[in-house]
């Protein structure tokens, strides 16, 4: 393979800091891929190797590659509070069917400082009653905070669950307006 066809496989990553600790972008040619919690070296070697793994390359990290300077731009303005939507282009290569069909659903129909439940979500999508599998959607999504599965609660008000953990998907929500900032 000739360097221009190995560019066109190339996958970047990155670690940067936000107000929700340390995050691992990883971007392919397509558009962002991968967005990772809590990137400690541990984390991240992890994620490194699934993603390996996944799309038949070894990612290499280039924090100052143009493939992820729109996307830490944004993700810092975001936390800044003066981003409320993302414009990036997005690699769904790792999420398909079902789930794909959902991330994209609330990707683009649940807006900055709103929150939609599980079950009013897969009616969305032409599967009521499919509340259950929503969340197994949100679990597996491979683009959190830039697919806002943090807006996704249960109907009685619950919180509901976090790949992220509880307290990441507080300070999200809080970010956004959506509950109170916590006390301590």
């Amino acid at each position: 393979m000739d360097s221009q066809g190995q560019d066109e496989q190339r996958v970047v990553w990155a670690v940067v800091g936000s107000d929700i600790g340390p995050l691992m972008l990883a971007a392919s040619r397509d558009g962002l891929v991968n967005v990772v919690f809590h990137a400690t070296d541990a984390v991240r070697d992890r994620a490194l190797e699934r993603l390996a793994s996944r799309l038949g390359v070894t990612p290499g990290e280039d924090p100052d590659s143009p493939l992820l300077a729109e996307a830490i731009r944004q993700l810092r303005a975001y936390f800044a509070g003066e981003r409320h939507s993302f414009d990036l282009p997005l690699d769904w290569s790792l999420i398909s069917g079902f789930n794909r069909q959902v991330l994209r659903e609330l990707a683009s129909g649940v807006p900055y400082g709103t929150v939609v439940g599980y079950g009013d979500l897969a009616g969305r999508v032409g599967q009521p009653g499919g509340a259950q599998a929503v969340g197994a959607a949100m679990g597996a999504n491979p683009l959190p905070v830039v697919v806002p599965c943090h807006r996704v609660v249960e109907s009685d008000g619950g919180i509901g669950g976090f790949g992220g953990g509880l307290e990441t998907k507080r300070k999200l929500l809080a970010l956004e307006g959506v509950l109170p900032e916590p006390l301590f």
